[in-house]
């Protein structure tokens, strides 16, 4: 089979189309026809060796972390899914390359395709889907009346992220641009702040939980928009040592992530606020909820552009310049 190939690690390494063997099916896997896979920054993150303490990949490997597609095998022990099946899923660490023509994907990682979504809308919504439920439902416990902020909103993790706190009957808060604003109300917030002309820690107060998905200087004054016991979440970093644990660290790698938190886990403390770090774990279960409001109509997929297979670099150009409105999808069938 076909699948993009990092070779090497480095910013402008590029991914290469080789031939490689089919995946094995183990026990409880699923082998899947690749339909469709979108390209999240995580991917050009992982390239780029900005995640090799934590997720030590060894090259050549293959990339991409979303999937939609067709069950073509399964093993001897699974028991939610059947050949001919249409499915979707964002695939476990160390079991990543979606950017292929067949992937092998735990059971457990994987749920039915929602019946009114393309395979390429279906392949959209994954890892930012998982992300934002296990960021705003797991650890912000977010509920109706509270405020969220949520940053970025017309970027992927962003209109999913405002269409699910509108459900939970949350006031959004997000930033954007002049010209993404039509595109967030539309997905439902309520409060829209133009970065490029204001200061969002001048104009937001009292707020609940923030969605922190950009540098440094911004999660800085997040914490400062909080009311006393708010939250911000952080899907950018730092890696906090609560982090370090769920990964089973090294000594080594616990201490440096301590090291690199310290400085907002102190600030989050001095404001009488909570810091936490989230790293989305694959988890089919929480996507099949996720398939549920998809269904209801609730959540409605936001897809930029889609690009062919065989231009799968330049679809990881065009999601690092950081200006995709919504999600960027490969199609391959």
């Amino acid at each position: 089979m076909k699948a993009f190939i990092v070779n090497k690690y480095g910013k402008k390494e590029k991914l290469q189309l080789e031939e490689v063997a089919t995946p094995n099916v183990a026990d409880n896997d699923i082998l899947v026809q690749v339909h469709a896979a979108s390209v999240n920054l995580l991917d050009s993150k992982i390239r780029n060796g900005e995640f090799k303490i934590i997720l030590p990949y060894k090259a050549p490997f293959a990339l991409g972390h979303d999937v939609s597609g067709v069950v073509t095998k399964i093993g001897t022990k699974v028991s939610k899914f059947k050949v001919g099946d249409e499915i979707y899923a964002r695939v476990s660490d160390y079991r990543i390359g979606t950017f292929a023509e067949y992937i092998s994907v735990n059971e457990n990682d994987a749920a039915v395709k929602p019946k009114n979504l393309s395979m390429e809308e279906a392949a959209s919504i994954p890892l930012v889907g998982l992300t934002v439920w296990q960021a705003l439902i797991e650890k912000a416990n977010l509920r109706k009346g509270q405020k969220v902020f949520i940053q970025a909103g017309s970027g992927g993790v962003g209109t999913f992220a405002i269409q699910l706190a509108k459900h939970l009957g949350a006031t959004v808060a997000t930033t954007t641009s002049a010209a993404n604003t039509d595109l967030v109300k539309r997905m439902g917030a309520d409060i829209i702040i133009d970065y490029r002309k204001e200061n969002f820690e001048t104009i937001l107060k009292d707020y609940d939980v923030v969605l922190n998905s950009q540098g440094t200087k911004t999660l800085q004054n997040s914490l400062k928009v909080l009311k006393r016991g708010g939250t911000v979440i952080s899907i950018s970093g730092p890696a906090d040592p609560e982090f370090g644990l769920q990964i089973n660290a090294n000594f080594f790698v616990r201490t440096l992530l301590k090291l690199l938190s310290s400085g907002i886990r102190k600030q989050a403390k001095r404001l009488g606020v909570n810091f936490s770090f989230l790293f989305m774990k694959a988890q089919g279960d929480q996507l099949r909820q996720i398939t549920s409001l998809i269904e209801f109509g609730a959540i409605k997929p936001v897809i930029d552009k889609v690009f062919p297979f065989e231009q799968t670099n330049e679809a990881m150009a065009y999601v690092e310049t950081g200006r995709a409105k919504g999600k960027v999808v490969i199609k391959l069938r």
